[in-house]
This record gives structure tokens, sequence and C-alpha cells, in this order.
């Protein structure tokens, strides 16, 4: 899994960043805090029968999607799609296949096994992708099935490999002394959790803050891989967990998330709202005042304690959290306790661009809760605008195989 910590969502709603794997859609992405492209809110386009369907009854405690509970959706046959979408929607679940079949589901609702009919078909099917989904899967609907959708892209700022004029802001690979520590080992109470800190002397203590990193104390350790152009661009690309250097020669350097230094996130989107000092909650909102209040906007991107550490990536194809490229307009990050990755999931909301079939292929520290998604637009102006200005509501289904539904929700 490549994201356990604070990393995606929607800037509208606090800037949380992202895993850090990234394939763009388009071609070369500008940088990511000095977009011009409008993109306009479309009106959403129904996409199932207007019927409401009933909210199941809680089996549990509500922390998984088990325990929620889940009712049957519609006929996938009658959902209106858009096909590109849908069949695009079948090649990432063909991709994410191998994972299906090897990944435990925290969420309660799959076994590996029940996946097996659709992953064997998807190999050869030459049908369409609304056919295929129809033929091995059903709708299924979460809890209550009120769904909200943020987004996040792949964004290029300037860099270089060395520091130089007009480089000055350090691009840090993960220190050494970074240290997690599985608190499950300790206590069957503390089972599933962990914390990141360092030692000094024999006390075990927290990392370093933003503030402290960005005063130089890793200075003179040789952790600099990379050093940035601009500090508010490096912020933002922080907050998505990966993205592109562009180099002084035009050439690219890619890095991704490696670590986090275990601080606690703050969205700074949300406190400069409550403050007063921005009604645009958009991120090139956030970015003009930073820009504007220099000073000021030091300290607000401070009060976010939460620094990542990078690691280069090398070739055309970073990956998410299941391992495999994710892909602009068809990969969604979920909370795997709620949606099992590499599950198909049907949104339809208040706003066009997120609706239709996406794959959950990513996470996020941010991304929890059931009908959570935060949803992948590649690279490019038109990522950068549609990303950042995302906060869609509305309903959400998941498509589970044949066999799943069976057990969850026998035919009475």
């Amino acid at each position: 899994m490549k994201i356990a910590l604070p990393l995606i969502a929607s800037l509208s709603f606090g800037l949380i960043g992202c895993s850090g794997g990234i394939i763009p859609n388009s071609g070369p992405a500008t940088a990511s805090t000095k977009s011009t492209v409008e993109i306009p809110v479309a009106k959403p386009i129904p996409s199932t029968p207007d019927a409401a369907l009933p909210a199941p009854v809680a089996t549990g405690d509500g922390k998984t999607a088990a325990s929620l509970g889940i009712v049957r959706g519609p006929l996938i046959g009658e959902i209106r799609v858009d096909p590109r979408k849908t069949d695009a929607a079948m090649a990432a679940f063909k991709t994410s296949c191998p994972g299906l079949l090897r990944r435990e589901d925290t969420s309660g609702l799959t076994l590996k096994a029940d996946w097996q009919a659709a992953c064997d078909a998807v190999k050869t099917w030459t049908g369409d992708g609304q056919s295929f989904f129809a033929t091995y899967m059903e709708a299924v609907q979460v809890g209550d099935g009120k769904a909200f959708a943020t987004g996040y892209y792949e964004p290029e700022i300037a860099g270089s490999r060395v520091q130089q004029p007009g480089y000055a802001v350090p691009i840090y690979k993960r220190p050494a002394d970074l240290i997690d520590v599985d608190l499950g080992q300790f206590s069957e109470e503390l089972k599933g959790k962990s914390v990141r800190g360092k030692v000094s002397g024999t006390k075990f203590i927290p990392y370093d803050e933003r503030s402290a990193i960005v005063d130089g104390s890793l200075a003179g350790r040789g952790l600099e891989m990379a050093w940035a152009a601009d500090a508010v661009e490096f912020f933002f690309l922080q907050i998505q967990g990966s993205g592109r250097l562009k180099l002084p020669d035009g050439s690219i350097m890619r890095i991704g998330y490696d670590s986090q230094n275990g601080r606690g996130y703050t969205g700074i989107g949300k406190l400069m709202k409550d403050r007063g000092l921005i009604t645009d909650g958009s991120m090139q909102g956030i970015a003009r005042y930073l820009r504007d209040n220099p000073e000021e906007g030091r300290k607000i991107m401070n009060e976010n304690k939460s620094f990542v550490f990078f690691k280069e990536l090398t070739g055309n194809a970073p990956n998410g959290a299941m391992g495999y490229p994710v892909i602009g307009g068809t990969s969604v990050a979920a909370d795997p306790k709620f949606i099992p990755l590499g599950a198909p999931v049907w949104l339809s909301m208040d706003r066009a661009e997120p609706n239709g079939l996406w794959i959950a292929q990513d996470t996020g520290g941010a991304i929890k809760g059931s009908n959570r998604v935060d949803t992948f637009w590649g690279a490019g102006d038109r990522a950068v605008a549609i990303a950042g200005g995302m906060a869609a509501r509305g309903s959400a289904l998941l498509f589970l195989p044949k066999a799943s539904v069976a057990r969850l929700i026998p035919v009475q």
C-alpha cells in the first residue's frame, strides 16, 4: 500500500493530500498553483433510477461496510451510462484483478474467491463494459448511499536536482531516524494503530514538525533529493503526495510519497475560511492569498505540522495504493473499510464531471467513511481546475460480485 497517512482530498475542504501514484491523462502540466483554466460546474445528468433506495439496517458498529449494512441497488443493465467511461472502468478493473484476488477485503463485503469469475472473464471479454459488469456483478448501496466526492491531480512544479539560484526550497527524502511503531505489537487493544517519531536518548518522541523542518532542522544531513523553485507550489505538491519536477533543462523528474513526519494534518483551506481570510476555498484562491501575503502565508502553512518526504519515481507509471497505475478520469481513492480496493464505484452527483463508473485503486488518510471518494483527474490545467474545486454530493453504488451479494443479501 502506497499511502497510510494523511494524504488526498479537495482543496476546497481543507487541502488534504493524496497517494503518490499518479499517471497523467493529458499533455504536460503547468505549475499547479498558477492555472488560469476555468471549468464551469456542469449540470448533473441523472444516471440511476429515480426511486430512492432504503437505508439498510446496520448489523454492527458501522466501522465497516458490512456492519453498516447494504441493500440491493438497481439492475446494472438499467443504469444509464457513458460507454467510454464504463469501458475505461472495465480496463482498470482488469488491471486491478491480481490485487483483488490477492488482498484481504477489510470492508467485510467480499472474499477473494468471489472475484474469480469476473477476473477470469474480463481477460477475454469482447463486449462493452456495461454488459460485462451486468453479467458478473450486482449494484449495492452501502448505508444510506449518500456520497461526497473531492478531487486530486498530478501537479508539476519547477525544480532542480541541485541547489542553484532560483531553486532554494529543499525536497527531502525520508530521514533514517524516522521510525514507524506498530502499537499492536505491544497490546491487543492497540491492534491496527501506529505512531511515527524518533528516538532521543532513551525516549521515543514526536518527529520534527513542519516549522522546524522549514527552518532547517534537517539541513546538512544529505537528505536533499531535489530543490523546488517556489515554497507555495511545493506545499501543494506535498498535499497531493506526488508530482513532477520540471528541471531547468526541460526534462521531468517524478517524485512520490515515501513517508511523513507523523504529525497531525491541518487543512489550511478551512482554517483560512474560518478566519475570514478567504471566501474562495479553491486551491487557486488559497494559493492567491498565500502569495499576496508571504509572511502570513508562511505562518499559515506551518500551522499544518505534517511534512511529506519523497523518493524519485522511475518509469512512466506511478502507482496507487494497489500497486497499479492510477488513471485520470477512472481511478478514485477510497476507504478500504467501506469500498474494496479494485471494486467499481458508481457515482451520481450534483455536478456532472464525477458522474459515472470509477475503480477504487487508491487510498488517502483524509478519505474515510462510507461512500467517500477522491476522484483522480490526471495532470494539466484542466485537471488542476476540476480537482481544485471538486466538492460534489450525491449518491454512490458499489458493484460487487454476484456471489458476494447472494451471501450478504439472501433472496427471501
